[in-house]
């Protein structure tokens, strides 16, 4: 009875509790669906959350001091988006009318304010109208060539010299004229027709749109003459993208860029530039590190994939080292309300900007060696009249193979590139040519040295106190007996090695070739790098050194009488002046040639973090003893004491070797060619110089001197000191 009582009790207590609960969840509802049901409705169906990319800032490149060279700028830019020009709604008014419409407002507002926008049409741009060819770059006269023959009007071939584009037949058949020339009023008066502007337009009005819309319809030619999307315009201040926020400018969209941004003049062919990806081949390559890990099931998260458009680096050190500038963009989750407003944004993956990179160059000496350069490529130029003619200079570290300089002349500055661009491309002097790592030059007599260790190390020479009877006219082959350039009988008489290379004997040399034979010469010539990659992680061309192999690549004939001419630097042999300095380098260090190179380290963007640090790399190792490699330093130190040139170093501050060369170009003109090395007793750069029909070797003696002065000082010669400090602004 009693646990029939208590039991009646238990279930009373349950049936209590479910009760409260039940009001409690009835309450809830109530206040959810009646009270506040109206605001959850309007808040479940308004809000939405969107992800949105984020860009990241690429990383920094500084010098070995931390001197920053390339950083970063954010700019505002607007676009025009024909697409988003919406229909006027009057059946009068065309959608290629509406679009023109929207054009005119958006260049009156920038004419207004001083804007400069991209018009790329080669007429000018006031009456009266006439064709600007000769002041147009080439890529801007192909594109407009493409475009004439796109519309059917003309298939000239335009140049700057082209007065006129030639009708096409098709065109002068539906003008019913015989003229052949199309004039730049013709030109306007058909694209007034073809992009349908109102007729109440002004002539120049009229040509200020059709230039914008000629840029736009280069983007959808058949064969496209322009892969990158249409920028209005760039560098806009921030009064006129106020205005464009509050006005109704159709078709026009704010974006903001980032630019990069170069602190200095020089070195443009080692930092390269940036641009967008303009092609599927150029994106497939990029994105060969992603693809590859996707496949073998591995995290890409840390992998950027890149899309068309991307900016990318496209040369020099922003394209070679791209995977450490990229950086990682970040995912933002933005959520709004019904009315457009944020009410709450968080970061899903946090932004990461590319790392620092240092490079292994001295900005300060660069912008040196640059100007020496300048200045005797210019002082030949004056003299002679040869605009055609340039320079490069190659200064490498002998203690770790680092490129501590590499200047051509003429140059450019990445500052002013776009700018420049047009008057560039037209230059006699071809700047853009990065002659120190892809120029590839006869080295002339600075060979011999090589061709010395060759002798020595081969047994041919069985000491460095051997001597060769140099009697002038070399007579081995019947068929073919050269001179040394020494016109006389005996010529330089019994000398050793140190002695031919400071005579610079050219009899001497072609006995020593000829024994040691061309496939050990080539041996030799390989380990020290000359016709072999450097290692420098930009392009280069390698060059070449005269073989029989060599000739048949080339179409000529090998005969026995050319390893005598390899053996003095002239024939065949090709080497770039990055080569020559790593050369002499290699010569001075005691045989071991390290990879040239122009990293010096990886820093994480915040500098807490050392990503990668260069490990020196030694490529090759020459066969060479320390009393072989003392008499050719031997020579060389008394070419500059006592030789020909003693008088370009009287001034020179720090002792030296060297050795000149005279490189024959069969057209009666010559390269000046010059390597050296410095202090003498204790290597710590090597220099090669060529300055291209620059005479003889020793004409480019003052040039070097000038070098090795700005990069020793007079109060410590000898030791070089090279700060490693935190980024400088």
């Amino acid at each position: 009875m009693e646990e029939g009582k208590q039991l009646t009790r238990r279930s009373n207590v349950l049936i209590a509790l479910f009760l409260v609960c039940l009001l409690c969840f009835s309450g809830i509802l109530y206040n959810a669906q009646i009270v506040n049901g109206s605001t959850y409705l309007a808040q479940s169906n308004t809000q939405v959350t969107t992800t949105k990319t984020v860009e990241t800032s690429r990383g920094v490149i500084t010098d070995r001091n931390g001197k920053i060279l390339v950083t970063n700028q954010e700019t505002y830019a607007i676009s025009f988006d024909p697409d988003e020009v919406p229909e006027s709604g009057e059946p009068s008014v065309s959608r290629k009318r509406s679009v023109a419409l929207a054009a005119l407002r958006l260049i009156r507002l920038c004419e207004d304010y001083g804007v400069p926008w991209t018009d790329g049409l080669p007429v000018s741009l006031r009456e009266p109208f006439a064709y600007t060819f000769s002041s147009a770059g080439s890529t801007q006269r192909v594109r407009f060539q493409r475009y004439l023959a796109d519309q059917g009007w003309s298939d000239t071939a335009i140049t700057a010299s082209t007065a006129f584009p030639l009708m096409s037949d098709s065109l002068r058949e539906s003008l019913g004229t015989g003229a052949r020339s199309l004039s730049a009023n013709q030109l306007l008066a058909l694209m007034r027709k073809s992009f349908d502007l109102p007729e109440d337009l002004t002539d120049r009005e009229a040509r200020l749109v059709a230039g914008v819309l000629y840029e736009l319809a280069l983007r959808n030619l058949k064969k496209s003459a322009v892969t990158e999307p249409y920028l209005f315009a760039r560098d806009v201040p921030v009064e006129v993208i106020s205005i464009l926020h509050d006005g109704q400018f159709a078709g026009a969209q704010v974006r903001i860029e980032s630019v990069r941004q170069y602190n200095t003049d020089y070195a443009a062919h080692i930092l390269g530039r940036v641009a967008a990806i303009d092609s599927k081949e150029e994106q497939s390559q990029l994105n060969e590190p992603y693809n590859a890990a996707r496949e073998a099931g591995e995290d890409t998260s840390g992998i950027h994939y890149y899309q068309l458009n991307d900016k990318v680096g496209k040369d020099g050190v922003e394209k070679s080292f791209e995977s450490y500038l990229r950086g990682l963009e970040g995912t933002r989750l933005i959520t709004t309300d019904r009315d457009g407003k944020i009410t709450s944004e968080i970061y899903s993956i946090e932004p990461e900007p590319g790392a620092t990179v240092v490079l292994t160059i001295d900005i300060d000496f660069q912008a040196e060696v640059e100007a020496i350069l300048a200045r005797s490529v210019e002082a030949m130029i004056e003299e002679d009249g040869i605009e055609s003619r340039g320079g490069a200079v190659a200064v490498v570290s002998v203690a770790d193979g680092g490129v501590l300089a590499l200047a051509n002349y003429p140059t450019y500055s990445q500052r002013t590139y776009l700018e420049d661009m047009a008057e560039l491309s037209e230059h006699p002097g071809r700047p853009f040519n990065n002659r120190a790592l892809s120029g590839t030059y006869p080295p002339g007599s600075t060979f011999k040295p090589c061709t010395a260790i060759a002798g020595l190390g081969t047994g041919v020479l069985p000491s460095t106190t051997a001597t060769i009877k140099a009697m002038g006219q070399y007579t081995y082959w019947p068929d073919y007996q050269p001179w040394c350039w020494r016109h006389a009988i005996p010529c330089h008489g019994k000398i050793n090695v140190s002695q031919a290379i400071y005579h610079s004997c050219n009899y001497f040399f072609y006995e020593v070739g000829r024994l040691v034979g061309i496939d050990a010469l080539n041996e030799y010539a390989a380990a020290f790098g000359l016709g072999q990659p450097t290692g420098i992680e930009i392009g280069e061309r390698t060059g070449a050194m005269a073989s029989p192999e060599n000739s048949k690549n080339l179409g000529t004939i090998w005969v026995d009488g050319n390893v005598a001419q390899a053996a003095i630097g002239q024939g065949e042999s090709l080497f770039t002046p990055l080569q020559m300095a790593n050369y002499i380098a290699t010569l001075v260090r005691g045989g071991d040639r390290y990879a040239a190179h122009l990293l010096q380290r990886v820093i994480s963007y915040d500098g807490k973090e050392t990503i990668l640090e260069y490990e020196p790399e030694v490529l090759a190792t020459v066969n060479m003893t320390e009393e072989n490699m003392q008499a050719v330093k031997k020579g060389m130190g008394d070419l500059v004491t006592s030789g020909s040139i003693k008088s370009y170093f009287t001034d020179c501050i720090v002792s030296a070797g060297a050795k000149t060369g005279s490189a024959q170009l069969g057209d009666g003109n010559t390269n000046g060619v010059f390597v050296c090395f410095a202090p003498f007793d204790n290597p710590e750069i090597a220099v090669a110089v060529v300055i291209e029909k620059g005479g003889s070797g020793a004409a480019v003696a003052s040039t070097a001197v000038d070098i090795l002065n700005a990069y020793f000082s007079p109060a410590d010669v000898g030791v070089v000191v090279v700060p490693e400090g935190q980024l400088l602004p």
